[in-house]
């Protein structure tokens, strides 16, 4: 089934992250919209959107009567009021992260969504990375046991935010990313605490510290003050013996408990026992889909369709932004 979307918002973003991998599936853009009509213009071109299907006003894409559903990258408060009148005329919604500008909005999508009986999907494609997958499903199998613990580093760079001098740029669209993986790593936060320090106007650094309803504890770094031409990303869960580690989103490491081998005449590498290493092929043409957007955008549009999927819905976004507003609240 070819699904018929109509897409508001045609930014950086949205140009070289999401609307790429949205037509590598089986889909139609059949309105598409933004403010500016430069911007708009040129996406149309880059995607082959006849100009009539182009529009400024979303609410013109909302009108029509041959999509099936709506996507939106135009920041909180759009994603928020786009949202709620999609779902009011029944219409599925795939919308960036964050899902608005606040907790309760947050859990007001959510409700809208719960009462339209239509997914709202968000953006958290941290779910869906190759290497966070390939972990992911390493600390849920019974293999690995429980999650005593998760470590990790999420930095980014003061040229990303200098335009948001209280960090709010660098809290919604950064940090909430976390706020989403490490819940669904771990399961339910029951106690959040964190420290910051700012270096200097514009670089900020923060510990985030949890625990977990099922007694695991967990250690956060985020902050903006790495260069964006080094690695920024890097987690950590521990378990009993066993531990799971993702470098740069392109590097797993899966430690057992292997014997020591210095003494051994037979040593050799074990299946079962020993260390699993694995990093993408980055040589091969096909997209490997790295980031994790083309995954997530199948996962929406299989929900679009009538068939199951577990995707990031907008009650793990209200989630997600209460996690937020708790641990701006707590390092103050």
């Amino acid at each position: 089934m070819t699904v018929r979307i109509g897409w508001i918002g045609c930014g950086v973003h949205a140009n070289e992250m999401l609307l790429p991998q949205l037509v590598r599936h089986d889909v139609e853009i059949a309105a598409l919209c933004d403010i500016d009509a430069d911007r708009l213009g040129r996406a149309g071109r880059r995607y082959g959107v006849a100009p009539e299907r182009q529009t400024r006003d979303w609410k013109e894409v909302l009108a029509r009567g041959d999509i099936d559903a709506i996507g939106v990258a135009a920041g909180p408060s759009a994603h928020l009021e786009v949202g709620i009148a999609a779902l009011a005329r029944g219409l599925p919604v795939f919308a960036e992260k964050p899902p608005a500008a606040t907790a309760a909005e947050a859990q007001k999508l959510a409700d809208a969504s719960a009462r339209a009986g239509k997914p709202v999907v968000l953006g958290f494609m941290k779910r869906y990375s190759t290497a966070n997958r390939i972990a992911i499903n390493l600390v849920h199998s019974s293999e690995f046991g429980a999650p005593a613990s998760f470590l990790g580093e999420y930095m980014t760079a003061p040229t990303y935010f200098e335009k948001d001098p209280d960090y709010t740029g660098f809290y919604l669209h950064h940090c909430v990313h976390y706020f989403d993986l490490v819940p669904h790593l771990m399961g339910e936060v029951v106690a959040l605490g964190a420290r910051r320090q700012e270096i200097a106007p514009g670089k900020l650094l923060l510990h985030v510290d949890f625990r977990f309803a099922s007694g695991g504890i967990g250690t956060l770094v985020m902050g903006t003050h790495q260069s964006r031409g080094t690695p920024m990303e890097w987690w950590q869960v521990m378990g009993d013996h066993r531990r799971v580690e993702v470098r740069n989103l392109h590097e797993v490491r899966y430690f057992r408990a292997p014997p020591f081998k210095v003494d051994r005449a037979d040593a050799t590498l074990r299946d079962g026992e020993d260390t699993l290493v694995w990093e993408p092929n980055f040589t091969v043409a096909a997209n490997e889909d790295h980031k994790g957007y083309h995954a997530l955008i199948g996962d929406f549009l299989k929900l679009v369709r009538g068939e199951k999927a577990d995707a990031p819905l907008a009650a793990d976004g209200a989630r997600a932004m209460a996690l937020l507003e708790r641990m701006i609240a707590a390092a103050k």
